[in-house]
């Protein structure tokens, strides 16, 4: 397929303004990506024409809202290929997702000096909930370390695994380094060892294909709007054996079959998880933003984006005292850096006066940001709109910045 990247910036009008009188170049995408027209139509379009509350309504509205819900549910489910809906659990987002599992999965099979195994490399929402429990079960928290090229130690990995060892919680895209991490090999050795894998996919999925059940998933979480979707809809992927398992992370309507006072009996999957009014309208504009991606075909997207990055890392290695952390064999679009001693923030406070929006700061992941031995980092993330030409308008806007500091 060709890839008409004029075709596709077309459809994201937000690409097309200025900003201090710059045309806007948009590179903080891993903090959230910008939307199509084609999502913003549909989401309007429901509020319009559909809006009714879902599942429970007898009326025509209702009945066309909760199809429209579900028909995105399976969108979902073939987009990551899952076996069934039932595995398809929505939430508000990758954080929650995450809190949904920990603090389920914790309290149905975590006890007292029992283990979690999480990377260096993680985001504050993959170790904050794990501290959470620490705090209240007692469990311990063990930390794959890494190589000073950004690449998970694998021996080291394999070493952490005692008999106490309960859950393995991993990213599989580092939101800092890029890098890609060996998740099958991951959750491979996991299995052998009889332990479950949840794997933080919130900066892999708008990127690359994902398979949950090539991979081996137990469960997968992401966000909608790292992926062209709209905020505050996300989904946990999990295998059905698993969350049949599971209890529920909050209570109320939704996610009861029968309530009494003496006793509540729960909804099936996915419904269990899924407490009170959803985010209907949202899971239509995540629907709409799959269909778009898949549209272009992931493996475009992803060939496409890797070209870019490459040219990205090339010419920002051509600037005179420029650090890039992260050299990982395999990596995503995302290039941390500082230039000299200039610090991050002043970076990208005055790159924004160009008109070139980046991330500045530790990303959440004051972690990782220890190991490198830094503060923060100017952080550059692209998406399936962005262009060589934009990277080098950055390349110019970091040189221009540069000579100010000398």
């Amino acid at each position: 397929m060709l890839y008409d990247i004029q075709q596709i910036r077309a459809d994201f009008p937000i690409l097309s303004r200025t900003v201090y009188g710059k045309s806007l170049v948009y590179f903080d995408n891993g903090a959230t990506t910008q939307k199509p027209r084609q999502v913003v139509e549909a989401i309007t379009d429901e509020y319009y024409n559909t809006n009714a509350n879902v599942h429970r309504g007898v009326h025509f509205l209702s009945q066309q809202a909760t199809e429209l819900h579900e028909a995105s549910r399976e969108t979902v489910r073939k987009f990551i290929n899952a076996r069934s809906t039932n595995e398809i659990v929505f939430t508000r987002g990758t954080t929650e997702s995450i809190n949904l599992f920990v603090s389920s999965f914790g309290e149905e099979f975590m006890q007292e000096g029992d283990e979690v195994i999480v990377s260096v490399m993680e985001h504050h929402s993959n170790i904050v909930p794990w501290q959470l429990l620490a705090a209240k079960r007692g469990i311990a928290i063990k930390v794959i370390p890494m190589n000073n090229r950004g690449e998970l130690l694998m021996d080291e990995y394999r070493r952490l695994f005692s008999e106490r060892t309960k859950v393995v919680s991993v990213t599989h895209v580092s939101n800092v380094l890029g890098t890609v991490n060996p998740v099958r090999e991951l959750i491979d050795y996991a299995h052998s060892q009889g332990v479950p894998v949840l794997i933080d996919g919130a900066q892999s999925i708008p990127h690359m294909p994902v398979d949950v059940q090539q991979l081996d998933a137990d469960f997968y979480v992401f966000s909608a709007h790292k992926i062209y979707g709209p905020t505050g809809v996300g989904v946990l992927y999990g295998k059905e054996e698993w969350l049949d398992k599971l209890p529920p992370y909050q209570g109320g309507g939704e996610m009861i079959q029968h309530v009494s006072f003496e006793k509540t009996t729960f909804n099936e999957l996915p419904f269990k998880f899924e407490a009170g009014t959803p985010d209907y309208i949202g899971t239509t504009g995540l629907a709409k933003a799959l269909d778009y991606v898949s549209s272009i075909g992931m493996e475009n997207i992803a060939a496409y984006e890797h070209e870019l990055t490459q040219y990205a890392l090339r010419r920002l290695k051509e600037i005179p005292g420029m650090c890039i952390f992260g050299e990982a064999q395999e990596r995503g679009s995302v290039i941390s850096f500082l230039v000299g001693d200039i610090h991050h923030f002043d970076m990208g406070t005055l790159l924004d006066r160009l008109g070139i929006a980046v991330r500045t700061g530790h990303h959440c992941a004051q972690p990782l940001m220890i190991r490198l031995g830094i503060e923060g980092t100017v952080r550059a993330s692209f998406g399936l709109y962005n262009t060589k030409e934009e990277v080098d308008v950055l390349v110019s806007g970091i040189e221009r910045v540069r000579k100010m500091f000398l």
